[in-house]
């Protein structure tokens, strides 16, 4: 059960539809990592209700992970928001951000992920990586973690050995199951996406706390199937482009493969 009286980091399942394990925020101290979407934000509130956080440390702004942010910055004035500065831009003005997801979940953004509010600028701290914060009595070093988003972060408390990655390693809803690379357009770039596998592996952490959903352990081989899978996806869009057929002709053949998909399990949750 979620302890907000606990100084260490803490899971917090966000139900999203009612569903567990799906998206969860994480607690240090007085951070939040990632607050989730505003669709979930009751339960959020629910579990901050004893003890309001100081500060929003979001991976990147996706609305699944950064979509509450502006709602809790209305009840707290004094909530500070860290945000890359590639993304801080569009938590001011989410214009652009909203009519991008819309055109990925048409009718749909209101029932997924709700309301996105803007943030006001002087709310904002803006990262670059290599940065430090210190709230609550836990040190959280910043790294830039970009591939699956030009505006992505990770942070690392190294006295807890845990690495808060947002979406940089992937998606695994169960333990043992195969990580899925969360490859939404328009800004994935491989190349810097292996980098940042690298540059998360280099923290030599103890666990992995990803989003969707959960703590891993142990860590460097949940970075390897996460760089395989990740060759794995390109490869079949790759092939997908010499092949003659429809996108839905593709769609059923990258689901086949997927599905048959059985890398060892190496990964758990704890």
């Amino acid at each position: 059960m979620f302890d907000p009286s606990s100084a260490e980091p803490q899971l917090i399942d966000l139900m999203h539809r009612g569903r567990a394990n799906v998206i969860g925020a994480w607690r240090v101290g007085d951070v939040i990592v990632d607050p989730g979407p505003s669709s979930c934000l009751s339960e959020l509130l629910a579990a901050l209700a004893r003890r309001p956080p100081r500060v929003l440390a979001l991976t990147h702004i996706h609305l699944d992970h950064a979509g509450a942010t502006g709602a809790l910055a209305r009840e707290n004035p004094s909530l500070r928001v860290y945000v890359h500065e590639n993304g801080a831009p569009h938590m001011v003005n989410p214009e652009k951000l909203i009519a991008s997801a819309s055109r990925l979940w048409p009718g749909e953004m209101d029932r997924l992920w709700g309301e996105f509010l803007p943030v006001p600028a002087d709310r904002l701290e803006v990262l670059k990586g290599g940065e430090r914060i210190e709230a609550g009595g836990r040190r959280l070093d910043i790294a830039y973690t970009p591939g699956h988003a030009s505006h992505h972060v990770s942070y690392f408390c190294g006295d807890a050995g845990i690495a808060f990655v947002g979406d940089a390693c992937g998606i695994r809803l169960q333990s043992g199951q195969f990580i899925m690379p969360p490859t939404p357009p328009p800004d994935i770039d491989l190349e810097v996406w292996r980098e940042s596998l690298a540059r998360i592996g280099a923290w030599r952490a103890g666990t992995l706390f990803v989003t969707h959903f959960g703590p891993y352990v142990p860590v460097d081989p949940h970075l390897t199937e996460m760089a395989d899978q990740l060759s794995l996806v390109a490869g079949l869009v790759k092939a997908s482009l010499a092949r003659a057929g429809s996108d839905d002709d593709f769609l059923r053949i990258f689901q086949s493969v997927i599905r048959s998909s059985t890398p060892p399990l190496t990964g758990s949750s704890r």
